[in-house]
């Protein structure tokens, strides 16, 4: 197991840039507003031949008893419980605060090795500057800049070295059998409380407060000896409604999310019904060719007839959608949601189907001669083989004479033949046609 360093804090001290600076990465949204981060983020990070987990956590008020910041809190308590050295970041330009002064006492009650840094350091002296620090009892502070670097080594090294080190620390290599699934959807429509039951642990911050989730927060899991990355996403609103900077980072990190994973659940809010928003985050999800679940949550907070309009909006305003499996589920009441697992395992192994050309060849053949393309000018759309072209989504590439003039509508009826044929659920199949160049086009 890697040691586990953990950074605590209150508000806008740097936890997230030193997070940052410390994993190499921009996987923590860094912006001059406090409060950006609230659930607990891990990294990997390295020193030379030593490997450890980082984790980033939300501003800490230990007392906090009501509303999101209570929330946050729980999440910071649980970082320090996993870690086994617990980095308390200062604001050195601002100075003590007594928020610090609370966490200190929270942590000075815990039996866990802590490093006191006060970040903002640069262009400081280490002495005079610094002393307020040293009278909130926990032993020697030192001055860094995260945003720098400066002396950020020196406090890695320092904190390493009150780590407990394995003999052997494995190679931490990529898995290539991790099934990526990010859960994406409007604000508010429950997307962390059903990361959460899922986990059967309040993981995630979920609170009843639209924006509640800011940044992609990956969380590994595994079910029956399979291994999932779980990654719950920032709500994606309207542009029009994405007032503040920080929300449209948090927007562009939920499309990345979309687009590493290999499925995507796309949650809908039943209470609101299909909106607008909701068609905009399923196309670019089937822009972006990932498989997707549909699942339509707190289907038990609405009655038998808000049911059937709904079911009509979905059919109507979500009809490119048609392939995905739907399930209708009550994330906070955890009903409905192991179904959920059938239809992600079939559009995940849907999206990496392999299709033999012989096979394609053959059932293009059978769809011309049950129904030919019309002909398109003056002469017919001639197809003469089909083959795999990629994956995650699957591409099929048809090769012909004539096939710029294939309309859309054959185009769809070879789809819905190679989907029968090969059971492909939950995933975009693309068609591609390659035309033959004729040698003579050249010549007078």
């Amino acid at each position: 197991m890697k040691p586990v360093l953990a950074l605590v804090g209150r508000p806008n001290v740097g936890k997230s840039t030193l997070y940052n600076r410390l994993t190499k990465t921009r996987d923590a949204i860094v912006a001059d507003f406090p409060g950006l981060t609230r659930d607990r983020h891990y990294g990997n990070a390295r020193l030379g031949p030593r490997e450890f987990i980082v984790i980033d956590t939300g501003g800490f008020e230990p007392d906090a008893s009501a509303g999101i910041y209570k929330e946050m809190a729980k999440q910071t308590r649980q970082a320090v419980a996993e870690s086994d050295v617990v980095v308390f970041v200062l604001d050195a330009r601002a100075g003590l605060s007594a928020q610090d002064h609370d966490i200190a006492n929270y942590l000075r009650k815990l039996d866990k090795t802590c490093l006191l840094v006060a970040n903002k350091a640069e262009g400081m002296k280490a002495g005079s500057q610094l002393a307020e620090f040293y009278e909130l009892g926990l032993g020697e502070v030192i001055p860094v800049s995260a945003a720098h670097g400066q002396g950020v080594r020196s406090m890695v090294e320092a904190a390493l070295d009150r780590m407990h080190w394995p003999d052997e620390v494995p190679e931490d290599k990529p898995d290539p059998s991790i099934i990526k699934i990010a859960v994406a959807g409007r604000p508010n429509a429950g997307k962390s409380t059903l990361i959460n039951a899922w986990l059967g642990e309040e993981r995630l911050v979920a609170f009843d407060l639209p924006g509640t989730t800011r940044d992609a927060i990956a969380v590994p899991f595994e079910r029956n000896g399979q291994k999932f990355e779980l990654i719950d996403t920032a709500g994606l609103r309207r542009k029009g409604k994405v007032f503040e900077a920080v929300e449209k980072f948090s927007v562009v990190k939920t499309l990345q999310a979309i687009e590493d994973a290999h499925v995507v659940l796309l949650l809908i809010d039943a209470t609101q019904g299909i909106t607008e928003q909701d068609a905009h985050i399923a196309g670019f999800i089937l822009d972006s060719g990932r498989a997707v679940v549909l699942a339509i949550n707190k289907w038990d907070a609405i009655d038998s007839y808000q049911r059937e309009l709904l079911q009509r909006s979905i059919e109507s305003r979500l009809a490119f959608l048609k392939f995905a499996p739907m399930h209708t589920i009550s994330a906070i009441k955890r009903q409905g949601i192991e179904p959920l697992w059938k239809s992600i395992a079939q559009a995940y192994a849907s999206a990496f189907k392999k299709m033999p050309t012989p096979m394609l060849t053959r059932l293009l053949q059978e769809a011309v001669a049950f129904q030919a393309p019309k002909r398109g000018g003056m002469y017919r759309p001639k197809m003469r083989y089909a083959h795999q072209g990629g994956l995650n989504p699957p591409v099929i590439v048809i090769h012909g004479n004539s096939l710029d003039a294939v309309p859309d509508a054959y185009k769809r009826f070879l789809e819905g033949r190679f989907r029968k044929a090969f059971d492909l659920v939950g995933t975009p199949l693309k068609i591609e046609f390659k035309t033959s160049s004729n040698p003579y086009d050249d010549k007078n």
